[in-house]
């Protein structure tokens, strides 16, 4: 090959990885904006749950998590999920990907759905 045709797959092997490069910039920076904005909606979430328990110091993660588990089983509580889901139709397809309905067996006889997240 030329003198001239090796430079210039030099140059666009050059080009090649500063795009790779900017490419992984870019996707390092979507990557923090995700994390800090889910940060933020967990600190905001779990403000809102003390905000509306009485002495939530009292109670431990696990006992909040059981709660927590066993209010979203009710059915209430899940017609008025479906319905604010429904409210929003462009967030249906994420709660569909995320959520997953799992039974759990309570009682002998009697069965809870339980809403754990998926792993897609």
């Amino acid at each position: 090959m030329s003198k001239n045709t090796n430079e210039r797959i030099e140059g666009i092997n050059s080009k090649i990885e500063q795009l790779e490069n900017e490419r992984k910039r870019l996707m390092n920076l979507q990557k923090q904006a995700d994390r800090k904005a889910r940060t933020k909606r967990l600190i905001e979430r779990g403000a809102i749950l003390e905000s509306l328990i009485t002495d939530p110091a009292n109670f431990t993660n696990e006992q909040i998590k059981t709660f927590l588990e066993k209010t979203i089983a009710t059915e209430t509580s899940r017609k008025i999920l479906a319905g604010m889901i429904a409210q929003k139709p462009d967030t249906q397809k994420t709660v569909d990907s995320k959520w997953r309905a799992k039974q759990m067996s309570t009682a002998p006889g009697e069965k809870q759905t339980q809403m754990t997240m998926g792993t897609d």
